[in-house]
């Protein structure tokens, strides 16, 4: 098995003991956030309805690097989120580690207003 498939194996059954715990309620729904190579997405949802409340990508974004468009990307959920009545969310790193894209794009999700 390739490196690529195992390390994409062992991502996917973090994440399934990290959704053990992480849920989203709808006073305090779930950021989750997904990093491809070329893109990050991130969304708020409401696990119990199973709706997505607030969506945001870097596809469309014109940022140079990709932790500046991981922090653009950040910034614009969050004032999505605020403007959908959401302040507090349980942040959900999808079995990715906490470092570049994904901390870039929570650090500035804070900064926008966000809680968690």
């Amino acid at each position: 098995m390739s490196n690529t498939l195992l390390n994409e194996k062992r991502r996917v059954r973090r994440k399934a003991g990290i959704r053990k715990h992480v849920i989203g309620t709808p006073e305090r729904p779930r950021l989750t956030v997904f990093r491809s190579i070329k893109y990050v997405y991130a969304q708020v949802i409401d696990d119990y309805t199973g709706k997505t409340l607030v969506a945001a990508s870097s596809v469309k974004s014109e940022k140079g690097s990709n932790k500046a468009a991981a922090a653009a990307v950040g910034k614009e959920l969050a004032e999505k989120a605020r403007a959908a009545g959401v302040t507090h969310v349980a942040f959900d790193r999808n079995a990715f580690k906490y470092h570049g894209r994904v901390k870039a794009l929570a650090d500035a999700a804070r900064e926008a207003g966000l809680k968690f």
